[in-house]
Parts: C-alpha cells; structure tokens; sequence
C-alpha cells in the first residue's frame, strides 16, 4: 500500500473529512460513473443512504449537503463554499436535483435522504448512492469514507483493502523502526526519503510547488480565521475567538519581558489553531492534515515556526510537511485517522505526532541520526502521540466545535513541547512510536461505540441536561 503525502494534505472544505470531505468525493465518483456509462440523462430518481457514524453526526457534519454536493458535479478540492447554501435552498425549494450540474432530477429530501442505525460490515462512515432509471435499476454503489477524506467503493473493500495504491516507492516503509533503519543505511534525514518516494509520482518541482500550495492554502484558511467574527452555525451558538485574541495580540507585541514573550508564543499557537477550526467548523476552506477534525494543529505549529524562527525559509516548509507527512502515514496505515473507528485519538493524536515530527526536524533534530536505534523526530512523534492515547471522539451535537476546536489548540502545545523533550534529550526513550500507534490501534477496538464519532457519549450527552 503506498501513501502519498497529498492523501494526507488536501485541500477541501469544512467541517469533517470523514462526514463531509469523503462523501462529497464519493458522490463525486458516483456521478462520474454515471457519465462514462452514459447513463446520466436516463436517471429519474436517486436515493441516499447513510449508514453507521455518517448517519448518526451526519446532520451536524453537513454529510447530506455534502452528497447533494457532489451528486451536482461539485468536488472538495475545487468548490466555492459559498455556493452550498443557495443551492441547497434551490434543491429544497423546488425539489429538484441538478444531477452533474446540468440534469435535472426529481429530489423529495425527506423520502430520498435516508438515515439508518446500523453499520455496514467494512467501516463505520458508509454510504449507498442508487440511481433509478424509469423502468429500472440504472446503477448503485457502496462507499467507505475512511478518514481523512479517503474514499473506497464496495469492490474495493470486498477485495480485502482500504487502500489499494500499489505504486512502487523506493523507501517503502511500514513502521518507524524500518523508516529509521532506511534512513541510517542511506543517509538520509526523514524528509529526504519521503521527497525520493514522492517521486513516484511527481518531478521534485512539481512537489515542491504543491506542497507550498498546501502552506498557502493553510496560511489563507488562519487569516480567513482571525478576519472573522461572529457565531458558528449549527445551533449551539459557539462564537469566534480568533479575530479577539488576534487583536489582543497585535497590542501587546511590544511586550519584551521574558514571561510575556513566553505567553505571548503559546497564544500565538492557539490563535492559529482556533483560526483554523472555527473556519472548519463553519464549512470554509482548508486543508485535512491529516483530517479536518485535527486540521489546525499542523497548520499552528509550522505558523509557530515560521514566525519565531529567525531564518525560517521555504524548503522548512517542505521539510516540515513531508516529515509530518511520514508520521500521518504510519499511524493510517497501522492504526487508523478516522474518529469513527479509534476515537479522537486517531485524529488530534495523529496530527500532534505529525507537527511534533516535522517541527523537531526542521529545529535541527535529524530524524536519521539515532542512539541505540530511535531519531529525534520519531522521539517527539511517540510523546506527542502516547500523551494522546485514549482521547474520545464525543461532539457536542454532532459537530465539530466544541471539544473539537480548543483541542487542537492544546494539542498544538502539545506537540511544541514533545518536539522540545525530544531536542533536549537524549534520544532514549521507554516507549518507541511504533508502540504507541498499536496502542492506538488496540485501544480504539477496545473503545465503545458511542465514544467514536456518534455523539451518543461523553461530553456529547453530558453537555446537554434536557
């Protein structure tokens, strides 16, 4: 299985990968299916079924917007938010759906939006799309959004896999200790090896400039973040921090002392991280890294390193991401980045493994150059995930706002500190990341149900007393 990093980072819209970014691609797919088979225009009725966790938090990730979305033509990487709503309102006002944008089909939200209980066997985010001809069945699939935007079809995960990428990398690797290992035969720091296996599928240049693509999608989405103010949608009527804290900010930058500079960078890195996640959490712009869940925490810490580091250059950008990017696939592949299968921990743990890892080496740690067989970036990549282990995904109402937002912003001190413990040790330490990550793996098959994304648990229940 191989994995790049632009399956980890990738552009798309709020407020959930799993629940809105991989099913507005399924939707995506299934229309296109359509096209190829020509069958577009033969379509009198479709019919969606959402299953498991995307039905049961699906209203409040905006997943049956999203379907609608994508059964229009429309994907997450290129869609214009702001279209959403009115298009919505033009479907539930004449009850028509604008199949692939340009046929016209027959909608009754309430008969052909269906929510059921029940899981289907391969993972718990499922959903059937249907497509009735006149006088028969025209085609149906089932698909799997598997965390992070990852999206396969009922042939694919019948076929005994998830992922089904089989391009030949040239430093293949399936844990941290063979990552480590490659790196100590060939010489190569963590970003070095991930820029070669890259290039399986894209020239240097074109990585690069994608990747710095990613920086300034990620760049837009806080300045969009600390720009705006107001009340998150979606009723529990949550309101912005950002823009607050970010003038507060800007007043006391010329503060010197040692405390206040202290201060003052831990609120830089939470005013990033809650940018980020109140933009996710009223449907705009940004980037899964490695889901949209946990989607401030790398973004805060690379802004965090950019902005304090003196020297900070692009190619930290692309050392950063690609290192960070190591981490995310690790934990995909041998655990999982999906709430709804391990818990948050998978989400906001994962992600804060991934800053810690790229921020440790991009301040100097050689993520190659080991004692007694363990690198400073898999060091902070084990704290930053171990102190995360356990963590429940439980949102108030079904979305993503409260704990979702203010946890990034702890995780993302979070990984700040394990890269510091990791570049101040000694590169010794009890527990290897790869044992953390099957920790992860077993605790989340441990985990109830009603703590994985269904808000049947937790601070979900305990937040509302009526």
């Amino acid at each position: 299985m191989a994995i790049s990093v632009f399956d980890l980072f990738k552009i798309g819209v709020g407020p959930s990968s799993s629940h809105t970014v991989g099913p507005m691609q399924a939707a995506h797919d299934f229309v296109e299916t359509l096209r190829q088979q020509q069958s577009l225009e033969r379509v009198a009725r479709i019919e969606v079924q959402l299953y498991g966790s995307l039905s049961a938090t699906g209203v409040g990730h905006g997943t049956d917007r999203a379907v609608i979305m994508g059964l229009m033509g429309e994907c997450p990487a290129h869609i214009d938010p702001t279209v959403m709503s009115p298009r919505i309102e033009a479907l539930l006002a004449t009850n028509t759906l604008w199949l692939d944008n340009r046929v016209a089909v027959p909608f009754q939200w309430a008969n052909d939006m269906q929510w059921h209980d029940e899981n289907l066997p391969h993972h718990p985010n499922a959903l059937r799309l249907i497509a009735h001809g006149y006088d028969r069945p025209l085609y149906h699939n089932t698909y799997y959004s598997i965390g992070g935007g990852f999206v396969v079809d009922e042939g694919q995960a019948q076929a005994g896999s998830l992922d089904t990428d089989e391009t030949c990398l040239p430093y293949d690797f399936n844990s941290a200790a063979e990552l480590l290992a490659l790196c100590r035969m060939h010489d190569m720091r963590i970003s070095e090896l991930m820029l070669e296996n890259e290039k399986a599928w894209r020239d240097e240049a074109d990585i690069r400039q994608a990747l710095w693509r990613i920086w300034e999608a990620m760049q837009a989405c806080v300045n969009t973040g600390i720009e705006t103010e107001g009340v998150l949608p979606g009723g529990l009527n949550v309101k912005r921090r950002a823009a607050a804290l970010h003038r507060r900010l800007i007043a006391m930058e010329d503060s010197t002392s040692l405390i206040a500079s202290t201060f003052s960078a831990m609120d830089w890195v939470n005013v990033f991280a809650l940018a980020v996640n109140e933009e996710n959490a009223a449907g705009g712009r940004m980037v899964t890294a490695p889901t949209n869940g946990a989607a401030g925490i790398v973004p805060a810490v690379l802004h965090y390193y950019m902005k304090f580091q003196t020297g900070a250059t692009e190619r930290d950008v692309v050392d950063f991401l690609l290192t960070a990017g190591a981490v995310g696939i690790l934990c995909k592949k041998n655990a999982s980045i999906s709430g709804a299968e391990v818990g948050c921990q998978g989400e906001v743990g994962s992600a804060c493994a991934m800053a810690g890892a790229g921020l440790t080496v991009v301040k100097g740690g050689s993520g190659a150059q080991v004692e007694d067989g363990v690198g400073d970036g898999e060091n902070a990549a084990e704290i930053g995930l171990e102190h995360n282990l356990g963590l429940t995904c439980d949102p108030v109402g079904g979305l993503v706002q409260v704990p979702c937002i203010e946890r990034n912003a702890i995780a993302s001190v979070k990984a700040i500190n394990a890269a510091q413990m990791a570049l101040r040790g000694d590169g010794e330490h009890f527990i290897s990341l790869d044992k953390a990550i099957r920790t992860m793996r077993d605790t989340g098959a441990d985990m109830q149900d009603k703590y994985k994304e269904t808000s049947r648990g937790g601070l979900a229940v305990n937040a509302i007393e009526c």
